[in-house]
């Protein structure tokens, strides 16, 4: 575990992370079974970030749609 803070706090804005997730950050505790533990991921991960929501359908949940809307008609 101490390699992983030394490589951390060398890396500490000096370059960029890129974290996503399908989960808002009010469920990230369901996922690793802990809020406390949560929040702290959540409290160092945003420290000087720009955090981007994105809403509406994936392209691929739009693919999907369309796929099984094709389905649908093909079968009528």
């Amino acid at each position: 575990m101490h390699g992983c803070r030394v490589h951390r706090a060398s890396r500490y804005e000096q370059g960029s992370v890129m974290v996503n997730s399908n989960l808002p950050f009010g469920r990230w505790g369901e996922t690793v079974s802990d809020g406390v533990v949560a929040a702290a991921m959540i409290d160092r991960l945003v420290h000087h970030a720009e955090v981007l929501t994105l809403t509406g359908d994936s392209y691929r949940t739009q693919a999907r749609g369309e796929l099984l809307a094709k389905d649908r008609a093909g079968r009528e």
